[in-house]
């Protein structure tokens, strides 16, 4: 969430960020924050001023007291100062209230390079690696290989399970696993701590980390508990230190996630959902990092560059953009996406890599102070990048590495982890 005090001082600032998006309702959403939190700090130091009232009044029946004097005045006047605190700290409530649940509903300020635009045809490029296949037949699209190759029956997954489930099978499996373990050795490498994650999120510290529409079109929740199965390993990797102060020499920290992902995508319809690209359940690996807030901007690079490395290593052709206003979500402050060429000649999202800045560790109250004993000195920042979401890369290696009989050329990189594995062909 933002800082409110940053709201209270230079409110215009925030108005004028805000306003890039696009969106009437974040400017909406800010004007009904201000009205809300003056009208609570109004009445609340109308509140205290009456507290004062009334230990003043206290003091005056026990000195009258003492004296042996008449107190049912002071008491009468006493029972008046109450019952007005008590209808004031309800109003106080209230205000308080209305003005945390809009706090927690703005996004968050975005970086001066992030582009203007309203959905992502207008994301702006960055750069790309590596040329399109050249075949001399037509390609086959992913779930085409796969069924071909009786590796996938996405049918069955429908029957068991429903739309957007599916079973892998035989090599495909494996390559699914090859890929984990090859993310992982790489980031571990890069001096990332491996985390197996819980799969499941109470809802505060999943308030923290997302957007609070995502309770709705994202998440499954499980009934009759306050648990949510995670949408991605970013999630329990940002609430992992959930109201704790840090030691800025322990500072950066990073850290592999490596988990299954669960989402409804409700709001996915009319968007490409077909076979391994947009499902309910699917692998990732996820790397993260807490860090000093001068340094997170270096960071989101640094991330990006070993995201960048993994697809060369395994010899995806891919293009970077940056993410404009309209299509980067409530959360970064400033995103890139990978997106991979596919067999229709379209490129497509396979991972993205954002800077949250501080607005998950505020909601988290996730700070730093330089030595132990001192008072904290403010919120860290977050940093979430798609090392390999394992479904969207098997999409991209069947779709670009695919041969004119119908087998795949396997990532020599993969080899040690596919038994020696050079091709997905029929057996």
């Amino acid at each position: 969430m933002l800082d409110i005090k940053l709201i209270r001082e230079n409110p215009e600032r925030v108005r004028n960020n805000l306003n890039r998006r696009g969106d009437a309702a974040n400017l909406q959403m800010l004007d009904g924050l201000i009205k809300h939190d003056r009208e609570w700090r109004r009445l609340l130091t109308r509140t205290n001023e009456l507290r004062r009232k009334r230990r003043k009044i206290t003091n005056e029946i026990a000195a009258l007291k003492k004296a042996g004097k008449e107190i049912n005045a002071q008491i009468e006047k006493g029972r008046k100062v109450d019952a007005e605190i008590d209808a004031l700290e309800q109003q106080v409530g209230k205000q308080k209230q209305k003005a945390h649940y809009l706090l927690m509903r703005l996004p968050n300020l975005l970086h001066g390079s992030v582009p203007t635009g309203k959905g992502e045809e207008d994301n702006v490029g960055v750069r790309a690696w590596g040329k399109p296949p050249q075949f001399d037949f037509k390609p086959k699209n992913h779930l085409e290989i796969a069924k071909d190759l009786r590796l996938i029956d996405d049918e069955r997954g429908a029957k068991v399970a429903g739309h957007g489930f599916l079973y892998l099978k035989g090599d495909l499996a494996l390559l699914d696993l090859a890929l984990q373990r090859f993310a992982i050795d790489f980031m571990v490498k890069k001096t990332h701590l491996l985390i197996e994650p819980p799969f499941m999120l109470r809802r505060e510290p999943y308030e923290g980390v997302t957007d609070l529409a995502d309770f709705e079109n994202v998440m499954y929740k499980v009934e009759n508990e306050d648990l949510y199965l995670i949408a991605t390993a970013e999630h329990p990797l940002a609430a992992l230190f959930m109201d704790e102060v840090l030691l800025q020499r322990d500072l950066p920290i990073k850290l592999v996630g490596v988990s299954p992902c669960f989402r409804k995508e409700v709001g996915a319809h009319g968007r490409y959902t077909k076979g391994l690209f947009r499902m309910h359940q699917f692998n990732k690996v996820e790397q993260f990092v807490f860090c000093l807030p001068d340094d997170s901007w270096n960071f989101h690079e640094e991330l990006q560059q070993n995201a960048e490395e993994l697809y060369q290593a395994l010899g995806l052709h891919y293009k970077v953009v940056n993410v404009c206003t309209g299509d980067i979500g409530t959360v970064p402050a400033k995103r890139y996406d990978i997106n991979v060429w596919m067999a229709d000649g379209a490129y497509r999202e396979a991972g993205s890599n954002s800077n949250c800045t501080d607005y998950q560790a505020r909601r988290l109250n996730i700070r730093y102070r330089e030595k132990e004993g001192q008072a904290p000195k403010g919120f860290v920042h977050t940093i979430n990048n798609t090392a390999l979401a394992t479904s969207r890369i098997i999409l991209a290696l069947l779709e670009q590495n695919q041969e004119k009989d119908g087998s795949v050329n396997i990532p020599s990189v993969l080899a040690k982890h596919m038994n020696g594995l050079q091709k997905l062909e029929v057996h």
